[in-house]
């Protein structure tokens, strides 16, 4: 009886460490198309909006969850309270955040870059900036999609197998 009783927490722990495991995969997806739609509402806010840029990533920050709400927040704040420019103001936002999300290296430099180039230019030329980066974002995200499709379920199932070998071994 006792041994059953094992088992079967061997076999819930290790399907739920495989679930977790696999959840990285669904949320770099959900994350990279929250951010292009905070991007794409950033473009509008600067374009037809006429919003100061602080404003326009505290109205962000509002419609967002977590971890984005912080990033904006943040920028925002930076903005209003801090002597700093537009691209430190950035950057350092994402700096105090990026460990909270799940993205990866190719997705903080295209950001970084959007940074780099943020409040520069005139509206014409910030919405350029923001077309380009959002087709970058595609491209990442169409490539996370491949990945979730491709690993995720194997992950999960990897998770149940491993606690299946475990009970065999031990028992």
């Amino acid at each position: 009886m006792i041994k059953l009783i094992g088992a079967a927490f061997i076999l819930f722990a290790t399907t739920w460490a495989g679930f977790e495991s696999s959840k990285h995969f669904s949320e770099r997806t959900r994350q990279l198309r929250l951010l292009k739609t905070a991007l794409q509402t950033l473009e509008a806010e600067i374009m037809y909006g006429h919003t100061p840029l602080h404003e326009a990533a505290r109205k962000l920050a509002k419609q967002l969850p977590k971890p984005l709400t912080w990033f904006f927040e943040s920028f925002s704040k930076k903005l209003t309270t801090t002597e700093t420019t537009v691209k430190n103001a950035w950057e350092d936002s994402l700096n105090e955040i990026w460990k909270w999300t799940p993205f990866k290296e190719t997705e903080y430099e295209i950001l970084l870059q959007f940074g780099e180039n943020l409040g520069k230019h005139d509206t014409m030329a910030q919405q350029k900036q923001i077309l380009l980066t959002l087709s970058h974002l595609d491209r990442e995200e169409e490539e996370a999609r491949e990945k979730q499709q491709r690993y995720e379920k194997m992950v999960k199932s990897l998770g149940f197998l491993a606690g299946l070998l475990l009970i065999i071994l031990l028992m």
